[in-house]
């Protein structure tokens, strides 16, 4: 049905059959953009944020939030991850903090929803650590950056 994979012939939600499909590797790559005041963006760079240190915390959540991305998402398979790799980059100057997730598995289906979701959950943990002192944060920019793997092969956002 107009090329959605998660739709049967009559249109319902489905969850894709991978069987056929080979294992390879796969690994995919996110990102999400927290905008805040420029005082917030400085609490963080110097570790002033009275909950903790906020981007240690945002990393866990990110490698938990990947793993857990099927019980989230109804219909993503569970996915054996071999690896998630997070990082930020806290531009205190333009009080932005973007956060990327990589996510890699050898497995049948790819891991763009646990990039992705490992990127938003990051995002939603440094506005939980952080809302004391900045509600008025944003989150935003949650995107694919990279894909490879699979037999659609690679994207690259331009």
């Amino acid at each position: 049905m107009n090329g959605f994979t998660h739709l049967d012939e009559s249109g319902r939600a489905r969850m894709v059959d991978v069987s056929d499909k080979d294992v390879t590797r796969r690994e995919a790559t996110a990102r999400a953009v927290v905008t805040m005041q420029p005082e917030t963006a400085r609490l963080i760079a110097s570790g002033g944020v009275a909950k903790g240190d906020v981007l240690a915390v945002a990393q866990v959540a990110g490698v938990m939030a990947a793993k857990r991305t099927p019980d989230l998402i109804p219909l993503c398979h569970p996915l054996p991850i071999s690896g998630v790799d997070m990082s930020f980059d806290l531009d205190v100057e333009r009080s932005r903090l973007e956060i990327r997730a990589t996510v890699r598995v050898t497995s049948r289906t790819g891991v763009e929803m646990e990039a992705l979701t490992a990127a938003s959950v990051a995002a939603l943990t440094v506005y939980d650590m952080c809302k004391a002192v900045d509600r008025g944060m944003s989150i935003g920019s949650v995107e694919l950056l990279h894909k490879a793997g699979g037999k659609s092969g690679e994207f690259r956002r331009e």
